[in-house]
């Protein structure tokens, strides 16, 4: 069972939290070329992903909960330090990613109205990055477990 749920919590990994970063870092691809269709579809991506994240950290806890094969001890406790870093660390990346589609929303509006959206490019771009390096944080807190 255990191997079941690794299974099931790496897979819900890369397909949830994968194109969530990937939205994430290349959403300002529509705002440098003006383009309201690639901002919209960028935001709808990064809303429907940051919710998908949730199963991986449902399938986590799960996870977390059961006997290793391979130590004979319980996985982990939510006192853990890279336990509950890795979920404050995800509810970081999830709300900055729910601030982005917000901006991305603002900028599509702008765009179809013809406005100027240069402000909003660089406030993009930098919140792209600083989730992807979060998310980074996170699988490397998994990986090394401190």
């Amino acid at each position: 069972m255990f191997k079941i749920f690794l299974a099931l919590h790496l897979l819900a990994a890369v397909g949830a939290i994968g194109p969530l970063i990937h939205a994430a870092t290349t959403a300002a691809r529509g705002l440098r070329r003006s383009n309201a269709s690639a901002t919209a579809e960028a935001s709808r991506m990064l809303r429907v992903y940051a919710i998908a994240s949730v199963i991986v950290v449902i399938l986590g806890f799960a996870l977390m909960s059961m006997t290793s094969p391979y130590t004979h001890k319980v996985v982990a406790h939510f006192t853990d330090t890279w336990v509950w870093l890795s979920l404050v660390l995800w509810a970081l990346g999830v709300a900055l990613s729910w601030a982005m589609s917000t901006t991305l929303d603002r900028a599509t509006t702008m765009i179809n109205k013809e406005e100027s959206i240069t402000a909003l490019r660089g406030r993009v771009a930098a919140a792209g990055g600083i989730v992807g390096l979060i998310f980074a944080a996170i699988i490397v807190l998994m990986v090394f477990q401190p």
